[in-house]
């Protein structure tokens, strides 16, 4: 399977949800953790401390956009 197949594929797990995560319930990550504080800093907000890997990435994502620190990648990522 190609590249281009892969990515067009139904169950691709390219880019997953992070509620379908194996590890999705860990605690977040140290490098999740430091983005996030650099993030919502810029943005103004509190930080909750006790976020899971899953929860981090929907509030990276979440905050990448009111930042616009996530623009012009083209695909959303997973952290």
């Amino acid at each position: 399977m190609d590249k281009r197949t892969q990515a067009n594929a139904p169950h691709s797990n390219m880019v997953k949800d992070p509620k379908d995560w194996t590890t999705g319930e860990e605690p977040m990550t140290g490098a999740q953790r430091s983005y996030l504080k650099t993030l919502s800093e810029e943005a103004g907000e509190s930080m909750d401390e006790n976020l899971t890997k899953a929860e981090a990435s929907e509030r990276i994502d979440a905050l990448q956009q009111q930042t616009g620190r996530g623009e012009g990648n083209g695909s959303p990522n997973r952290h």
